[in-house]
């Protein structure tokens, strides 16, 4: 770390220069001062980062108007997410490269327990948060990751079927009329194909097994020629190494095209697979180093052709890697990928590949619990995913610190200058305001 760069009021200064850099995604100029008061305020110490308490710590004697300059900003300014985050990215990248390249794009969705039925998105649904199913909102993400650290280069409500079809809720939340019902893996493919256009540095996509068992999310990854490490379930069949479906049976007038199976030549789940494996065929890995302890496991790694309904193909599926994980002392394996990295990849490099979606958590962790990404209040599309990518660009300064010189970096530990607030001030919803009412 150098003198400069350590002296007081150089992150100050750096922080000034970074929201410079997104201001032109702001379109407007009434709008530049909102969106840095906006980022600041997400970083700035405190509980709640809905608007009223930001407004509060931002502006303590003049909460009222800053209260309106921010909930405009956020919930009715039609600027547009997709060129913010594009600004984000841009900025943040260079540092992040600093140590070492992108090595990832990473695939995930996160959830929002939300009581009610009226705000943009809400049903019944898994919820990841919760690990259950649970009245929540949904949103997929893109992310970049290099060895050490990540960054959310998009981001998308999911909206349920029984939304995209209900006019009446669409309009009250402004749901904009192109947003149709699409599955999770299809709005990640979007993503990755705006990512590709944009120029993103390319690297293998990682993403679990909501999306992995997607077959024609798969195949969309290898049209963009990008190499791909995914999650797949136990029951997902598979030819195992040395066998293919059957060729196509020869017609006597119209040659038939497609593949073959007959009863005594199918294919096999990747569970059965897994538990026909020799015990010399599984190795004990270790990946990275834990908090308290190295991170190991029992995991072996085979060729296979994906046998997804290859019967209506001319040709078989190419080879790949099926990856599986298989701790000592479990009663059968608990995770499975596929991969399409070279045949020569070590089976510690395909591990540990698999292994870095572990990296996001540390993003969603940090940006629920110290930015306040699940805080905002309001019901509609619009200020749910402005909210989001304010978020996330308040984020994108911390990992530019974080690669800069310290990997410790958080959002309470800034040179960020806060007011104090006004002792009669307390926000909405706060114990005090249900106690009194």
């Amino acid at each position: 770390m150098s003198a400069t760069s350590s002296a007081p009021g150089a992150q100050q200064q750096r922080f000034a220069d970074y929201l410079d850099s997104l201001a032109q995604a702001a379109e407007h100029v009434d709008r530049v001062e909102p969106l840095k008061s906006y980022c600041k305020g997400l970083l700035l110490p405190g509980e709640r980062k809905s608007v009223e308490p930001m407004a509060a710590r931002l502006a303590p004697d003049n909460v009222r108007q800053t209260h309106q300059s921010l909930h405009h900003l956020v919930a009715d300014a039609p600027w547009s997410d997709e060129a913010l985050l594009e600004q984000v990215s841009h900025s943040v990248l260079p540092a992040m490269k600093r140590n070492g390249p992108v090595i990832a794009w990473i695939v995930d969705d996160t959830g929002f327990p939300k009581k009610g039925t009226h705000s943009v998105g809400v049903t019944r649904q898994y919820c990841g948060q919760l690990g259950k199913q649970e009245n929540c909102r949904v949103a997929v993400s893109l992310s970049i990751a290099t060895e050490h650290v990540s960054l959310p280069i998009a981001w998308r409500l999911y909206l349920p079927e029984e939304w995209a079809e209900d006019r009446e809720r669409r309009e009250k939340t402004g749901v904009p009329q192109e947003i149709s019902f699409q599955t999770k893996p299809k709005i990640a493919l979007e993503q990755i194909r705006k990512a590709v256009r944009e120029g993103v540095p390319m690297a293998p996509v990682l993403a679990d097994a909501a999306y992995g068992d997607d077959t024609k999310f798969r195949e969309g990854l290898s049209e963009l020629q990008l190499r791909y490490t995914v999650g797949v379930r136990g029951p997902t069949t598979v030819w195992p190494s040395g066998k293919a479906p059957l060729p196509a049976k020869p017609g006597k007038r119209r040659p038939a095209k497609c593949l073959r199976r007959d009863k005594n030549h199918q294919p096999v789940s990747v569970k059965q697979l897994a538990e026909s494996l020799l015990s010399r065929e599984w190795k004990t890995v270790t990946w990275r180093e834990g908090s308290k302890t190295k991170l190991r496991s029992r995991f072996a790694a085979t060729r296979i052709r994906p046998a997804h309904r290859d019967f209506k193909r001319s040709e078989p599926h190419p080879e790949q890697w099926l990856l599986i994980e298989w701790p000592k002392g479990e009663r059968e394996p608990t995770k499975y990928w596929f991969s399409t990295e070279p045949a020569d990849t070590s089976q510690r490099e395909l591990v540990k590949l698999a292994k870095h979606r572990w990296i996001i958590e540390r993003d969603y962790q940090e940006l629920k619990q110290e930015l306040g990404l699940g805080h905002y209040e309001g019901r509609g599309w619009r200020g749910f995913h402005h909210h989001a990518t304010l978020c996330i660009a308040a984020y994108g300064f911390l990992v530019a610190e974080r690669s800069r010189f310290s990997p410790s970096a958080r959002a309470s530990r800034l040179e960020l200058r806060t007011a104090k607030l006004p002792s009669e001030f307390t926000p909405r919803g706060s114990p005090r305001t249900r106690r009194a009412s």
